[in-house]
């Protein structure tokens, strides 16, 4: 039995407890709600975000954070990205150097377009953290029940990915391991971004062969950004690159899909933000899509059709013919270029 810590009592860090607990670790759920929290110990069940799911014994659900991080070796970040650089900076007394955290959060920083891992090893610098990113196509409402599901630990340490894989997997939840944490971390942010655009194709009432058409420029407009910021292409073939873009483009549990679907119907985003509830990570990554494409020089159409809907009152049938009647192009000679190449 090992030590466990999910911080984040949301849909993704009860299913990732109720993952731990399954292997017989002893796994504590922080939560800042006190009576959230106070609900979850009462009930055995997180009513609000993943209802019907019942916490074995060995889940301990507390709002005292110096509580939950004592003697635990493995730390899991499972908070919304906007909260990481909070969460980093209140645990970083509390923590050892040779603990492990493990970030289960999808997105980039708007204000620095950092990722998910730089963050945490900018904030907890002073302890030399071991850092894995944990991403892949895997919706809490399934991972919580038990119903198969395969995902990717990425660290820049071969030996601390692999201990995060034992500690995770289970027949019901498979583990594989890759260093590239660009490709891993640009990968499951701007996925969210072509969610959404699918979402508002479906809201206007195209169709599969729309849908099929976003889903592979998304991918190719995702992988062309990862590959100039140094990742490896071949991640974007992989679970965090096509597995999440289409699982998050077509599931019905896809919160940034529902909010597409809404704003596709013309309902204002911030209507849409509210009836949804949660967090919906598509829409701050849409503007750090379209401020890393400029970064980087790389051509971001539809994530830019996608900002000017979002946040310029562009009539989605409008963005739509505007994409399709860009300029001509190429297919595959205009595929990704290798890292560090000049042509």
């Amino acid at each position: 039995m090992k030590k466990v810590v999910v911080l984040g009592a949301g849909s993704w860090g009860t299913a990732l407890a109720l993952v731990l607990a399954k292997k017989g670790h002893l796994v504590h759920l922080w939560g800042r709600d006190k009576e959230k929290v106070d609900q979850i110990k009462l009930l055995k069940e997180n009513v609000p975000y993943l209802p019907g799911v019942f916490l074995p014994d060995n889940v301990l659900a507390t709002d005292d954070l110096e509580e939950a991080l004592f003697d635990k070796r493995y730390i899991v970040l499972a908070t919304p990205s906007s909260n990481i650089r909070g969460i980093c900076h209140k645990i970083k007394n509390l923590i050892n150097k040779n603990d492990i955290i493990i970030s289960a959060a999808k997105g980039i920083e708007l204000e620095t377009l950092e990722r998910m891992s730089e963050i945490i090893e900018e904030e907890l610098v002073e302890k030399s953290p071991h850092v894995t990113i944990i991403s892949g196509p895997s919706h809490a409402e399934e991972v919580g029940r038990g119903i198969p599901t395969a995902i990717v630990a990425g660290s820049k340490d071969k030996k601390v990915a692999e201990e995060v894989q034992d500690l995770l997997m289970s027949p019901e939840f498979r583990i594989y391991t890759n260093p590239d944490l660009i490709g891993i971390e640009y990968g499951s942010a701007l996925k969210n971004v072509i969610a959404l655009g699918t979402g508002i194709a479906d809201g206007i009432g195209y169709g599969d062969n729309a849908k099929a058409a976003l889903i592979t420029r998304g991918l190719t407009e995702i992988a062309r950004l990862g590959v100039e910021a140094g990742a490896n292409p071949l991640t974007f073939a992989g679970l965090t690159g096509i597995g999440d873009l289409v699982v998050t483009c077509t599931s019905k549990h896809s919160r940034n899909r529902r909010a597409g679907i809404q704003i596709g119907k013309g309902i204002p985003l911030k209507h849409v933000l509210q009836q949804i509830g949660m967090v919906v990570e598509g829409v701050p990554a849409t503007q750090a899509g379209c401020q890393l494409g400029g970064k980087y020089r790389v051509p971001m159409p539809i994530c830019e059709e996608i900002y000017a809907v979002l946040f310029k009152n562009k009539n989605v049938q409008e963005a739509g013919y505007d994409l399709m009647m860009r300029d001509k192009k190429y297919e595959v000679e205009e595929a990704i270029k290798p890292p560090n190449s000049n042509s």
